[in-house]
């Protein structure tokens, strides 16, 4: 693997630039000049390199089962925490035991990106970074920590819906619905008319991008300088079809508490916007608000093609993601 050819930025996919952009460099290395090669070797290729990595996950208490270290700027440059530290950014290299493993990186970028630029979801600030020998990474800032390195609190919806593996079993955080989690925002979030139309625009795009990784840990709530819980960035967003055979929904229960499917969805066995609409009123919108919400969902959106055209994907990873979008539309839209 060689370091690729930059055409668009690593951060925002703009095109033009041979590294970050200026935006990017703002939001995401809080303005400071950051290199997009990290000043390490992957760690297959160098042993010292590998020694440090599995110190540094020994320490990074942030759960999933995707490979994932904690890295502070110092100056310029990036690099592992050491012991005691606060991490202020999380490395996801390539992950192991997938199909496409070394698309993932720019599979959640990209993902993260359509998100924020094309939906206005607030996501996390990310990025692609490169190890020494072009082996992609994707780098992502912790919305959790201070200026001051402190932390503000954060609980996932696992936590909210009393889901362990002692109360629920190993597929504890799935043991669910989205229903069932729109009742939580309402529960613990004051302000949730605002939260859950945000958590339903969310949930429309996790199924419209193929993204069946959706769980309850990859929902949270986060305290604000006022003293109460938002709901927090989002996070962990990916086209998983593209590395598994997975379903629409990967809450168990899908998006109900109970049986209900629309008559489309009966028929063809795919959710549509009836079955979004119901979705909606149950947790608590408005039948015209959902239609409002629904609409930039059920329509074309060519910046789309052009961020994942401008991705680090590779050629028949691009042709993929597209067809599964498309096609994921125009099941919305039946």
């Amino acid at each position: 693997m060689s370091l690729p050819k930059i055409k668009y930025c690593p951060g925002t996919l703009a095109e033009g630039f041979l590294s970050y952009s200026p935006v990017c460099l703002k939001n995401l290395f809080n303005g400071k000049s950051v290199s997009h090669i990290l000043a390490y070797q992957t760690p297959q290729k160098n042993e010292k390199v590998a020694e440090q990595f599995i110190e540094n996950r020994k320490r990074l208490s942030i759960s999933g089962v995707q490979e994932k270290l904690s890295m502070v700027l110092e100056k310029n440059v990036l690099r592992l925490t050491q012991e005691k530290e606060q991490g202020t950014y999380i490395l996801k290299p390539i992950p192991r035991d997938l199909k496409k493993v070394d698309q993932v990186p720019a599979n959640e970028h990209l993902t993260m990106q359509i998100a924020k630029q094309v939906y206005g979801i607030q996501t996390a600030e990310n990025g692609v970074i490169f190890f020494k020998d072009g082996s992609p990474a994707y780098i992502t800032k912790r919305f959790d920590v201070k200026a001051n390195n402190t932390k503000w609190g954060i609980e996932d919806f696992a936590t909210l819906a009393g889901k362990t593996k002692d109360t629920a079993g190993a597929d504890f955080k799935y043991e669910y619905s989205y229903e069932e989690l729109g009742m939580l925002i309402q529960k613990y979030i004051p302000a949730w008319r605002i939260e859950v139309e945000k958590y339903f625009s969310l949930v429309v795009f996790n199924y419209i991008i193929s993204n069946g990784d959706a769980h309850l840990k990859n929902f949270s709530v986060i305290e604000t300088s006022a003293g109460d819980h938002i709901l927090s960035p989002a996070y962990d967003l990916v086209n998983s079809r593209l590395h598994v055979s997975d379903t629409n929904f990967a809450l168990k229960k899908g998006l109900f508490a109970d049986t209900y499917k629309s008559a489309g969805h009966k028929k063809t066995g795919q959710p549509n916007k009836r079955d979004f609409t119901e979705f909606g009123k149950r947790i608590g919108i408005s039948e015209n608000r959902v239609e409002k919400l629904l609409q930039p969902f059920l329509t074309s959106q060519p910046l789309i093609e052009t961020l994942i055209k401008h991705s680090f994907l590779n050629d028949a990873s691009k042709k993929g993601y597209l067809m599964m979008y498309n096609a994921k539309r125009n099941i919305l839209n039946s």
